[in-house]
């Protein structure tokens, strides 16, 4: 599964990005996920979407981000409000087939399908 995340861009503080992560093949066996990677840091789990539509979110990004998929379009999106400088990374979307319909958690997984960056800066 080939997975292409757009959408990122610059925006000022407390702005709003939709996200879109688009599939080559279908995505209903997955559960798919958001990640991000600022300069200098680690990769950090953001949110997660299960195949049954549960959902699991870093605490960094609750109440502000919010994942949700379309299986008819093989596509994730991650709505971003509230925007902050800290923020700013590349994000990245992912797809884990977890044995459990339920199962949206995707940190610490080792990931099945990554795909490639979509930067987000957030100035001040």
């Amino acid at each position: 599964v080939q997975l292409q995340a757009s959408g990122g861009g610059s925006v000022q503080t407390g702005g709003s990005l939709r996200l879109s992560c688009a599939a080559s093949a279908a995505l209903s066996r997955y559960a798919l996920g958001w990640f991000r990677q600022a300069p200098g840091k680690e990769r950090e789990f953001l949110a997660g979407i299960s195949r049954n539509g549960a959902t699991s979110y870093a605490d960094s990004v609750k109440g502000r981000f919010t994942i949700s998929r379309h299986n008819g379009l093989n596509t994730a999106y991650l709505q971003m409000h509230e925007l902050k400088p800290e923020d700013t990374a590349a994000y990245y979307c992912a797809a884990e087939s977890f044995a459990r319909a339920t199962e949206a958690n995707m940190e610490g997984r080792n990931i099945d399908f990554w795909g490639q960056g979509t930067l987000v800066t957030v100035s001040s």
